[in-house]
């Protein structure tokens, strides 16, 4: 008998309605997957992997952008050994790219809001908020109320030290040029 998969308890900030407005239906269902992903792993925190493998699993952009079927099929392969294989050696550690400001009770170590809902005080790594906070920059700096998968894919593929990019590398994907690749699409998609 398989053990059922644990409930995910409802995100207890008032600004969870706030952050679902600005991510798109799919975005947000990535998060939410990526949470379960990270509850059912036993991490502490979700972190850049997780939201790969969830933005992989359901977003088609997304594997446009990472390359070929065989390219996808290893990414994929390297993921779902996180919980068998190399990954393990994560489970006792919180993923940090260092240069990126650990974020507390909402706030940033600097002192400036986070994002709701993202901050290491809900189960964020700080490479998971960096990636979430550059995602958001990205869109609004395309002009975009909503965030898109593309969005913080390219942000992941330039943390050089994040999970995800560990990954990647691994099934053979040029992150440099994978986040150059999304930029450039970008400026062609026309918001909303």
């Amino acid at each position: 008998m398989q053990s059922p998969v644990p409930r995910v308890p409802a995100q207890t900030t008032p600004l969870r309605a706030a952050v679902e407005g600005v991510l798109t239906e799919e975005l947000a269902s990535v998060v939410a997957g990526a949470r379960r992903r990270a509850l059912r792993d036993g991490d502490r925190q979700i972190d850049t992997a997780h939201l790969l493998h969830s933005l992989m699993e359901s977003d088609p952009e997304v594997r446009a952008a990472v390359g070929d079927a065989s390219r996808i099929a290893r990414v994929l392969g390297y993921l779902v050994q996180r919980s068998i294989g190399y990954g393990l050696r994560w489970q006792s550690s919180v993923e940090d790219s260092g240069p990126v400001p650990v974020l507390r009770e909402g706030r940033s170590a600097a002192g400036s809001p986070a994002r709701p809902g993202v901050d290491s005080g809900s189960g964020w790594s700080p490479s998971a908020v960096a990636a979430m906070e550059g995602a958001f920059a990205r869109a609004g700096l395309r002009g975009d109320a909503r965030v898109r998968g593309t969005d913080v894919l390219a942000c992941i593929a330039v943390d050089p030290r994040c999970r995800a990019v560990e990954v990647l590398r691994r099934a053979g994907v040029d992150t440099n040029l994978l986040a150059e690749r999304i930029s450039g699409r970008s400026r062609h998609v026309s918001p909303g």
